[in-house]
């Protein structure tokens, strides 16, 4: 077995991604900061001079800081899409509380007699505000922008999902992938981040009153210095643009393997699977990994480019349940096994449609599914127990995931609990492995690579065999966590590189090897 990799040798070996992603992190930070100071300074001077304003003003600020921060991205990509745009006015709606309020604070907090004094001596109200308000209030300002810079650089970690950037990329792929290296990769520096920040202000917050106005002063040629950050690693990208999702990123049958087999170089943004087709059909992106068997490639009349040099291992979809919770539910495995066999890759790819594309419910698309096969049967509304189903994040799981609880409650006397969209493959296989579900749909390549990570000298050894990889990775299972993979259901829904039809078309690719050899020559 080879040895585990330490989270330094991870760092060391990811170095250029990470300081591209930690450039775009502060990049994102400052740009969205810079903004909310340029808003919400001359907000909180308004409230400061016109009080009645004071609640209404303050209370919109509130409002939209206690919206959560991923919904506030989804809000945001019907109106301004994917990539830096939505997550910048994100970012600079959650900063402009602090801004404001301690703007206010500041300024209604001066002595009044330091202003009438200011008045006698002939100053007008605005060298009152400039000479006089506005440098007594600094250090309670340069707190609210202490506190709005600290919450920043926390949220932009949640930019990664909307092709921004950031050091989000790594957190989410460690996630998906179960790598704590790279959950740590990611975590680390932006809790770092954090930290540098939120103590540099605060020597500028102590600062005596003649070194604070020369430090205001710098602010804003700082905050813009640190906003250009963002476009630094644009600077050196390539003619093609790929989208990848975080979990891909981290996979040897990923990135990863594209780069060492591959030696595929392309200039790559870190993407959600929810926003990635649409993207590629609008064209912002070129290049996306996907699923072969997604009902997107039709919706969005994509090309799936043959791996000639067979990175992806098959990903035969099976049930994988505990020993304990067979034993507990006898009838369980006889009636996931009904699904076996019956979904070939072109089924799934229509049930996928249906879901993706056309926006039918889930439930529809299994019971419609079911019935079709004569498979369905009313509900027994039984009491021998709650069987608990979980499922990843995407739509095929949503299907799968409907499909059992149909023919459980239907074929036995259980009851079912249902917990989808758990995530990635890290935070389904540790419900099951930690008894918080009991079966979830997975797949033969992720549990080989990702969940087992078997040596490279055993994935070349099974050379893509379907059967051969079943085989192996149902033995690992049982031997290692006590899993047993049931009857595989049918289809294969293998990783893949696509791209527009009449781009590839035209660019005159139709393989990676193609891919690799054009942006070689470009």
């Amino acid at each position: 077995m080879e040895p585990q990799q330490s989270l330094w040798e991870f760092m060391y070996q990811q170095s250029d991604k990470l300081l591209t992603q930690t450039l775009q992190h502060i990049g994102l930070t400052f740009i969205s900061l810079l903004l909310a100071v340029l808003i919400g300074l001359p907000l909180g001077i308004l409230i400061a001079r016109k009080i009645k304003l004071s609640g209404p003003v303050l209370g919109v600020a509130g409002i939209l800081q206690t919206i959560p921060s991923i919904a506030l991205l989804g809000f945001m990509i019907p109106v301004l899409g994917i990539g830096p745009k939505p997550a910048i006015v994100a970012l600079l709606l959650y900063a402009l509380l602090p801004i404001i309020r301690n703007t206010y604070a500041g300024l209604t907090g001066v002595d009044p007699a330091v202003k009438e004094a200011a008045i006698a001596m002939g100053m007008s109200s605005k060298q009152v505000l400039t000479k006089v308000e506005l440098p007594l209030a600094m250090p309670v300002i340069l707190a609210g922008i202490r506190t709005a810079t600290v919450i920043n650089v926390g949220v932009a970690t949640l930019a990664s999902y909307i092709a921004a950037g950031g050091l989000g990329e790594f957190i989410f792929g460690g996630i998906s992938l179960n790598n704590t290296n790279m959950i740590l990769a990611g975590a680390i520096p932006a809790a770092l981040l954090a930290i540098i920040f939120d103590f540099l202000l605060s020597r500028v917050q102590h600062l005596d009153l003649k070194k604070v106005k020369a430090a205001t002063a710098a602010l804003p040629v700082i905050l813009i210095l640190l906003s250009s950050f963002y476009f630094i690693p644009d600077a050196y990208g390539g003619k093609l643009t790929a989208g990848f999702t975080p979990e891909f990123m981290g996979r040897e049958d990923g990135n990863l393997g594209l780069e060492s087999k591959y030696h595929l170089k392309i200039h790559t943004i870190v993407i959600s699977d929810a926003v990635m087709y649409k993207a590629a059909y609008e064209k912002q992106l070129d290049v996306i990994s996907g699923y072969s068997t997604d009902g997107r490639l039709k919706a969005y009349d994509l090309l799936v480019l043959e791996d000639d040099k067979h990175i992806f291992p098959p990903y035969y979809a099976a049930p994988v349940v505990r020993d304990d919770a067979l034993r507990k539910f006898p009838e369980l495995e006889k009636t996931l096994n009904l699904l076996a066999g019956k979904i070939t890759d072109s089924v799934m790819t229509e049930l996928n449609y249906r879901t993706d594309y056309l926006h039918q419910s889930p439930e529809k698309v299994a019971r419609d599914f079911l019935v079709a096969q004569k498979l369905w049967r009313p509900e027994r509304n039984g009491n021998g127990g709650t069987v608990r189903i979980g499922s990843k994040i995407f739509g095929e799981q949503y299907i799968l995931a409907n499909m059992y609880s149909m023919l459980i409650k239907g074929y036995t006397g259980y009851n079912v609990s249902t917990k989808t969209g758990l995530g990635g493959t890290k935070i389904c296989f540790d419900a099951l492995n930690n008894d918080q579900v009991d079966f979830y749909p997975e797949y033969t390549g992720t549990g080989l690579l990702a969940i087992i990570r078997a040596p490279k000298n055993i994935v070349y050894a099974l050379k893509g065999d379907p059967d051969k990889t079943y085989n192996y990775v149902k033995n690992e299972f049982e031997a290692r966590y006590h899993i047993k993979w049931l009857q595989p259901i049918g289809f294969n829904n293998a990783y893949a590189l696509m791209m527009r039809q009449k781009q590839a078309a035209a660019l005159n690719v139709k393989t990676i090897t193609d891919l690799k050899t054009y942006l070689d020559k470009h």
